[in-house]
């Protein structure tokens, strides 16, 4: 695959997207797209970085067709409504970027309904904002669906006996589980379209390491994550750079319906986007349609 950067990006004039998270990776996901002249809908927990993200980046493109709206994916009733707000606001959509995570509390953190906080975010959120979305999906030209998963997948795996980690809780563990499910999610996504007709390529990215808030902001401060950030900085690609498996998953021609794509270099932890490595975890088909059948049960929404 030749070298993929941001000025590969086609012009998405007349396409529209949701990018969930309003810092790191998604925020450069909308930068780039506004630079494309996509229309974005930036969705989010917090007002005041909401603001932020759409100030900066009108600062950049100040044509460009971009707002805010507001997500917590730890919630299941802020989804459901954020998709209502979208199907009575539109018709169709394009794009669909699940991005937005934590990653890994020191200490266990439940949700309003009940779920381990990663789990819930990272995956079941957006599980049940893909849902949410389906039909305006399905209305869209040529859409896209990309789930942001990590390098941690590898080490994942989906404990179905304690999937909210309530027997035990290990940080790390968990967020690899939370992040292959969102990997698994996207194969069984592609697998079913096929199936039922949806006419929706949906496609898994992951980005490398990259120099975004997600440690601070989930492990914390002190943690051994922070201080290893802190100190191998050198290691850690900028955010537009990690954000470049995301943009080709979403734009490229050359992006394959089912496909995984990260960095090229270094174990897939920095460069230009190329085709990832499958963990054989995420293979296994029998295992990611129970996952698939679970997450309708917990989240309360149906695929149709």
């Amino acid at each position: 695959m030749p070298e993929w950067t941001i000025k590969d990006i086609p012009s998405q004039l007349g396409r529209s997207a949701v990018v969930t998270g309003t810092g790191g990776i998604g925020f450069e996901d909308a930068l780039a797209l506004a630079r494309a002249r996509c229309e974005i809908i930036i969705a989010g927990r917090s007002l005041e970085k909401g603001a932020s993200a759409i100030a900066r980046i009108r600062t950049a493109f100040p044509d460009a067709k971009v707002r805010f709206e507001e997500l917590d994916l730890a919630s299941l009733r802020s989804v459901k409504d954020f998709g209502a707000r979208m199907r009575a606001q539109r018709s169709s959509l394009d794009m669909l970027i699940n991005n937005a995570a934590v990653m890994a509390p020191p200490l266990r953190k439940v949700t309003s309904d009940g779920f381990e906080l990663q789990l819930a975010t990272n995956y079941l959120g957006h599980f049940g904002l893909t849902a949410q979305l389906l039909p305006l999906l399905r209305n869209g030209k040529e859409p896209r669906v990309v789930n942001v998963s990590s390098l941690a997948a590898r080490s994942g795996v989906i404990d179905f006996d304690d999937l909210q980690a309530e027997r035990e809780y290990r940080p790390m563990r968990v967020y690899s589980q939370s992040k292959l499910a969102c990997l698994m999610f996207a194969f069984e996504l592609q697998t079913r379209s096929d199936v039922s007709g949806w006419g929706i390529r949906s496609i898994a990215a992951h980005p490398g390491i990259a120099r975004t808030e997600l440690i601070p902001n989930g492990a914390g401060p002190r943690s051994l994550q922070r201080v290893t950030r802190s100190l191998l900085w050198f290691l850690f690609q900028p955010p537009a750079q990690g954000a470049l498996p995301t943009l080709f998953a979403a734009t490229s021609p050359l992006a394959e319906p089912g496909g995984y794509y990260g960095p090229d270099r270094l174990g897939e932890t920095r460069g230009v986007p190329a085709a990832a490595r499958v963990p054989r975890q995420a293979k296994d088909a029998a295992a990611s349609a129970r996952l698939w059948e679970v997450s309708e049960k917990l989240t309360g929404v149906r695929f149709s």
